[in-house]
């Protein structure tokens, strides 16, 4: 049965320790297998879709589709969640939270999603990671093809469409960030609050109790904006309307005391 481990390239980059929330949503397409396939009169084949770090580290399992005759044809999924390769439906393979069910009988469209947690429900450290498919539909163990494709998981989006190939297309990747806004330090006692967010305009409205200075700044750290903030003014409105989409981080200072809160800027081109 010809055999193809599909991997998407990925892993762990940033020095902090953020653990962005958010939502991959990875799609592809199976392309027909030639007549000479073993198994292409019926469509059968197997397919894994699993993630895991950049240095190949397992995180969860998404997808299984496996039988007790083509038990072994999924081996580098079986192997990386924890089993071996001769039996990919042994108990120590792990599929904790994946859809699991038995030999496929066709080839088409495929979607998974990751929520950026483990096998055990934890939030991952934001980095690089690789989403991983293996798809077999020959008994020959030598025909086995390779593709990777890199993305971040992080405060920032990253959407993709890989190029295709003779064994996949309509090929589509995006990582998107859950963004709340939320004031980074509730026990400064600034009262800081900002709407829209996110702002489909430009303009953010910044509500607070005492202030006396309003930066803002890009992801990289980099002063966009510094304003001085009048005794008793509650309220300032700020526009990024001239900025690129993206992340922000408006600062509100108060003496020694900064508030410091990501906003999202979302203007329709």
């Amino acid at each position: 049965m010809k055999k193809i481990a599909f991997i998407i390239s990925l892993g762990f980059t940033f020095s902090g320790i953020a653990q962005t929330a958010g939502t991959l949503t990875f799609n592809f397409n199976e392309v027909s297998k030639p007549a000479s396939a073993t198994y292409q009169n019926l469509g059968k084949h197997v397919l894994a879709v699993w993630i895991q770090s950049d240095l190949g580290l397992f995180v969860k399992t998404r997808s299984r589709n496996v039988g007790t005759v083509t038990k072994d044809h999924l081996q580098t999924w079986a192997v990386n969640s924890g089993g071996v390769a001769t039996n990919a439906i042994a108990a120590n393979c792990n599929v904790v939270s994946a859809t699991t069910g038995a030999t496929l009988t066709s080839f088409g469209n495929r979607s998974i999603t990751w929520d950026g947690t483990d096998v055990d429900g934890n939030s991952v450290p934001d980095g690089i990671y690789k989403v991983s498919i293996e798809e077999t539909w020959n008994h020959a163990s030598s025909n086995t093809v390779v593709r990777s494709f890199s993305f971040v998981k992080g405060p920032n989006s990253d959407a993709q469409t890989p190029a295709s190939d003779v064994n996949f297309d309509a090929i589509t990747l995006s990582w998107n960030p859950t963004i709340n806004g939320i004031e980074e330090n509730s026990d400064l006692g600034l009262g800081v609050k900002i709407f829209p967010n996110p702002s489909l305009e430009g303009t953010f409205t910044i509500q607070f109790l005492k202030a006396s200075s309003i930066s803002v700044t890009d992801f990289s750290g980099k002063l966009l904006l510094n304003q001085k903030v009048e005794p008793s003014t509650t309220s300032t409105i700020v526009n990024l309307s001239s900025f690129p989409n993206g992340i922000y981080f408006v600062n509100v200072k108060e003496g020694e005391r900064v508030s410091k809160n990501q906003v999202i800027l979302d203007i329709s081109k």
